[in-house]
């Protein structure tokens, strides 16, 4: 696994962009002037975390011949202020599932993900707290 990154401009956008070509673009959320052009790392990590799960719970779910009509996640993650560098000191995930699942089923395929499955979870468990919720249809389960 490889990725490469380039600076776009003479601020702080990048381009980073893995082996098959597929690019994110990458920017300081910080910086005083100038728009924000990209994701800024740490939500990419977010991402990478709400991605990695998302996949697993969808490949977990199938192998039972079930498919979700819709898998959505909100995930925010808290950072310790005034502090460099600035880490996450919790992250709080919000699956949400839509279809014909059993409730058991559903919630047991997220926390197959996050707690044995989910490399980005399993990577950031040693420095952060992971908490999610399962919600199905609407409802928490």
């Amino acid at each position: 696994m490889r990725v490469s990154l380039n600076r776009v401009n003479e601020d702080y956008l990048f381009e980073v962009k893995n082996d098959n070509g597929h690019k994110v673009l990458l920017d300081n959320k910080s910086k005083k002037e100038g728009k924000v052009e990209g994701v800024s790392p740490m939500e990419l990590l977010l991402m990478a975390l709400a991605g990695c799960s998302s996949i697993d719970i969808i490949a977990i779910l199938n192998k039972q011949k079930i498919n979700p009509k819709d898998v959505k996640m909100d995930v925010e993650g808290d950072r310790i202020p005034g502090l460099v560098p600035s880490l996450f000191n919790k992250i709080k995930v919000n699956v949400r599932l839509e279809g014909e699942i059993p409730p058991d089923k559903a919630k047991r395929a997220v926390c197959l993900s996050f707690e044995k499955y989910c490399s980005v979870a399993k990577t950031l468990e040693y420095s952060t707290p992971i908490k999610y919720s399962v919600f199905l249809n609407g409802d928490e389960i």
